[in-house]
């Protein structure tokens, strides 16, 4: 079946018959007629698809976040600078990985039709260490969808999707489904080990997303989006992007005398650039934005004395050291006959990589007397009596419930994502989800996240642990401190579903009650579990009883 279609609505479209459940978004042109397509459009109505605007874009991030947590397909859509809005979570993604597909669509602005800059949103793609899809056509627009949501589920990994005005608001007829694909089930499988980014659990990840590094390349090099075409003129060959692929075909309609190398899926297929380089006089290469594929086709000439992290000789992820350092000039100056005792002239760091087993680990925890200690226990009391119940953890102190003997959160991203998350998750079909959150990260990036759930009335319940203070830092102070609840009704959050309670084991009955009966309340609600840190606290007894005497 065909239809006549911009760029956005070819996307829109591609990901409704992909099995989307829900879209997040915050409107900026040139992305915005994405989110008004799949909210006028019938299946997705008929679907029940999540397609509310959001906030802003890291709680669309954040919220599609949870949705993918939970199994199901989610498409995140904004304009380049959003993408500088949600770059925390966005970056972090790739290390928890993805449940159900997630899409992040971002629409760059060359020219500057709507926006400050012209910045080009594939830097953000090959920072982030995330697979990129940039569609040459509208027809290419809507089949890639799919593609991208089942390489992101096969990858495990979010994938950044990228158009420019042209693309977005250009038509052209497209070719499209005559039937949709079923949404995902809801999926129980996501492991909190890998959507807690604790250090422990970071580095791990890091390791496994640095691995993948070469298969992504590997499936550039063999994308049917990549696609080198010779001809009988080598005194030229072009590499084009994009729209811009679009553009080199116009200038030549009756095909194209040079070598041509067309690229809509990356990291850079170095591979056939090479196969271009090495047959061609010149490379014009012809993209929108910045100069991003120049510059890499620049690296790619001529790298067989360069030896680095890319090459093994130092590590590719973590910090450099001496020992590390030393290690791959010793390996070159032997290989070379050239101060080949270099090994024995090592300067060790204080703790040298032979002695680290020697250390026993002493992995951190919650202080003696901390109030989240109530908090956590008093929730997993109540969880107890819930079926797949899921805790959308934060950061700060608190993060450490997720090791024993808590084991109480389900992941943990960035500042203010556990509101969010648990919205999206709710968003999907989770029940119960709940959200647990610092005073200090409320404050930092908590609120707009609290203030997409209440404009949905999102079925969470919301546990903001005040303990006065930004305790992890060194108790420095908190911006919000005895402002909560007001913020909280400031926001919408009503009255009746909104708690202050003190985390003290006497006040347990209490405490548990409360979570139940706002568990079961389906709608947005506040619990404020409120009590000093005990570091703190012992500093102000101190500098009163110093204040004394």
């Amino acid at each position: 079946m065909k239809q006549l279609l911009l760029g956005d609505e070819a996307i829109a479209l591609g990901a409704i018959h992909a099995g989307l459940s829900g879209v997040y978004a915050y409107p900026g042109t040139p992305s915005t007629e994405i989110t008004e397509f799949i909210q006028g459009n019938a299946l997705a109505r008929e679907r029940g698809l999540h397609s509310r605007w959001c906030t802003n874009e890291k709680t669309a991030m954040e919220a599609a976040l949870g949705m993918s947590f939970m199994g199901k397909r989610a498409l995140v859509c904004m304009k380049h600078v959003g993408l500088n809005v949600c770059a925390d979570p966005f970056v972090n993604s790739a290390m928890t990985g993805v449940g159900g597909g997630l899409v992040v669509l971002v629409a760059d602005d060359p020219s500057m039709h709507s926006s400050q800059d012209e910045q080009d949103s594939r830097h953000y793609g090959r920072f982030a260490m995330i697979p990129t899809f940039e569609p040459s056509s509208q027809q290419e627009a809507y089949d890639m969808m799919a593609v991208a949501f089942d390489y992101s589920e096969r990858m495990c990994l979010p994938v950044l999707m990228r158009v420019t005005t042209r693309m977005a608001h250009s038509r052209a007829v497209v070719e499209v489904a005559v039937e949709a694909r079923p949404e995902n089930s809801i999926n129980y499988d996501a492991q909190a080990a890998n959507w807690v980014l604790l250090p422990a659990n970071a580095r791990r990840r890091n390791d496994h997303v640095c691995a993948q590094q070469a298969l992504l390349e590997a499936d550039a090099e063999s994308s049917s989006y990549n696609v080198f075409a010779d001809a009988p003129d080598h005194s030229l060959g072009i590499i084009a992007s994009g729209i811009a692929y679009n553009y080199v075909c116009e200038s030549f309609p009756d095909g194209c005398p040079y070598p041509l190398l067309k690229i809509s899926q990356y990291p850079l297929p170095k591979t056939l650039v090479r196969q271009l380089l090495d047959t061609c006089q010149r490379i014009l290469v012809v993209e929108e934005g910045q100069p991003f594929i120049e510059e890499q086709v620049r690296g790619v000439t001529d790298s067989r004395h360069i030896l680095g992290r890319l090459t093994g000789q130092l590590p590719r992820t973590g910090e450099l050291t001496p020992d590390s350092v030393a290690k791959a000039l010793a390996q070159w100056t032997s290989d070379h006959g050239q101060c080949a005792d270099a090994k024995d002239n090592i300067v060790h760091s204080p703790l040298s990589i032979e002695d680290a087993s020697l250390v026993v680990p002493r992995p951190p925890a919650l202080c003696q007397g901390c109030g989240h200690r109530d908090v956590y226990t008093a929730l997993n009391q109540v969880l107890q009596e819930f079926d797949h119940a899921r805790v959308f953890g934060d950061i700060g102190c608190y993060t450490l419930g997720f090791l024993p003997p808590y084991r109480a959160i389900h992941s943990c991203v960035d500042m203010g994502a556990s509101i969010t998350m648990a919205k999206g998750a709710a968003d999907a079909g989770q029940w119960p989800a709940v959200a647990i959150i610092g005073d200090s990260t409320f404050t930092h990036s908590g609120m707009t996240g609290l203030l997409d759930a209440v404009n949905e009335n999102a079925d969470i319940t919301v546990i903001i642990s005040d303990n006065l203070t930004t305790a992890m830092t060194g108790g420095q102070d908190s911006a919000g401190t005895n402002k909560f609840e007001a913020i909280c009704r400031g926001l919408g959050v009503p009255d009746d579903h909104l708690h202050v309670v003190v985390p003290l084991p006497k006040n347990m009955p209490e405490i548990t009650r409360i979570i139940r009966e706002e568990i079961n309340y389906h709608g947005v609600s506040v619990i404020i579990p409120r009590r000093e840190c005990i570091q703190t606290f012992k500093r102000h007894a101190k500098e009163k009883k110093n204040a004394k005497s």
